[in-house]
């Protein structure tokens, strides 16, 4: 506790332990436990946030449209079948969010998106993933990433559900490590006395999160993980025909894209930074790169990414020595003040630390864009209603003919 002590005085964080004496024998336990966690270089960003507005040398990077994927479909399918049966394929499911936006405090994906009958969102996961399975002859691992708010109801839910029919042996459950917050002086904030105003890492932290939790020791064989957000309910999983694809194509990950609808559309843009595969915000192509048109006259910066993705696993535990970009972001944060009283703010107090898995395309080093037909495979939830809602996800699910 003494070095502990001196540790907090050099850092200049004693504050957090007011009230330490008082507190119970457990929980003093989990809260040094909390704190010999904290990445003290990361915390130490909050004092140079990195300046994520300026970019590279933009240019447009080649993939597989629609048309060149049909061509070579059944070799493909064939080369990608061949990996997931000989279990070089995993699945990973990001699935650590509430149902907030959708009115509810559940996990997200427990909630039912269904009209005559119930229809959970990780119902369609498992579902889309199964359809895969059986055309391929054999069962992928499938990690689903937690957090620590929601790793017992996820848990419970699927246990209740019997897993919606997919083979308990193949699922392993690990939670999303978390990361302090602090005020815009660099002050660690408190939750509450004993517990540190703690989020999520962000996406971009599930393989360490995974490796840490030894979750894939029981799957010796993998080569590739299948990386997926669970807001798309169209989603397509271990999808053999891209496996193989991105296997040909000799790069280390591959990304499912949508063409977009226009040039101003929201959604991020697969294309190449200084060389390297980059997915680039909407809002930081410029007017002249976004209205950018091809001969065909198709858009030349087209491939909306869909958050799934295939990762190399070699390249992963090369790419796990260097430090991903950590996002310094301003957020509103719950915490207590010097009287231990619960504060709310209504703006903005303090600095969250975030990685996202795009940084860790860039850092891949290579990447095959593969596009699919939105109306198949892009129906995301969220909000509760308008774009990228509940109503529009259910009226793609109907279309693709998902009874509701």
């Amino acid at each position: 506790m003494k070095q502990l002590g001196s540790l907090l005085s050099d850092k200049g964080q004693t504050h957090i332990l007011q009230g330490f004496d008082e507190l119970s024998a457990e929980r003093k336990l989990s809260f040094l436990s909390e704190i010999e966690s904290i990445d003290w270089d990361t915390v130490a960003l909050w004092r140079h946030p990195e300046d994520l507005s300026g970019k590279g040398k933009i240019e447009p990077i080649e993939g597989l449209s629609l048309k060149d994927i049909e061509t070579r479909r059944e070799e493909y399918f064939a080369l990608g079948a061949d990996a997931i049966r000989k279990g070089k394929v995993a699945c990973v499911l990001l699935a650590g969010g509430q149902g907030t936006r959708l009115g509810s405090d559940a996990p997200k994906g427990t909630y039912d998106i269904g009209l005559s009958h119930p229809v959970y969102i990780f119902e369609m996961q498992i579902s889309n993933l199964l359809q895969s399975c059986k055309a391929c002859g054999a069962y992928v691992p499938l990690f689903i990433m937690t957090s620590e708010k929601n790793d017992p109801g996820t848990q419970a839910f699927l246990r209740e559900h019997d897993y919606f029919g997919y083979p308990k042996e193949y699922i392993r459950f690990f939670k999303q490590e978390m990361a302090p917050s602090v005020d815009f002086m660099g002050k660690l904030l408190l939750e509450e006395r004993g517990k540190l105003a703690l989020s999520p890492n962000g996406n971009g932290g599930w393989y360490s999160s995974l490796k840490r939790a030894k979750a894939d020791e029981d799957f010796p064989d993998i080569e590739w993980y299948n990386v997926y957000g669970v807001d798309n309910v169209l989603q397509r999983s271990a999808d053999p025909v891209f496996v193989g694809a991105t296997i040909v194509s000799g790069k280390m990950s591959g990304a499912k894209v949508v063409r977009k609808t226009q040039p101003q559309e929201k959604v991020g843009v697969l294309c190449l930074e200084n060389g390297k595969p980059s997915v680039i915000e909407y809002y930081e192509l410029t007017e002249e790169m976004a209205n950018m048109r091809a001969a065909d006259g198709s858009l030349v910066y087209s491939f909306g990414v869909i958050l799934n993705y295939l990762l190399s696993a070699r390249k992963l535990e090369e790419i796990a020595q260097e430090r991903i970009p950590v996002h310094v972001v301003k957020k509103k944060i719950p915490h207590i003040d010097e009287r231990g009283e619960t504060v709310r703010p209504e703006t903005e107090n303090g600095y969250k630390f975030e990685t996202l898995i795009l940084d860790m395309i860039r850092l891949m080093g290579t990447c095959l864009p593969f596009e699919v037909v939105r109306e198949s495979e892009f129906a995301p939830i969220k909000n509760k209603e308008g774009i990228d809602s509940v109503e529009s996800a259910r009226a793609l699910l109907q279309r693709n003919g998902i009874e509701l």
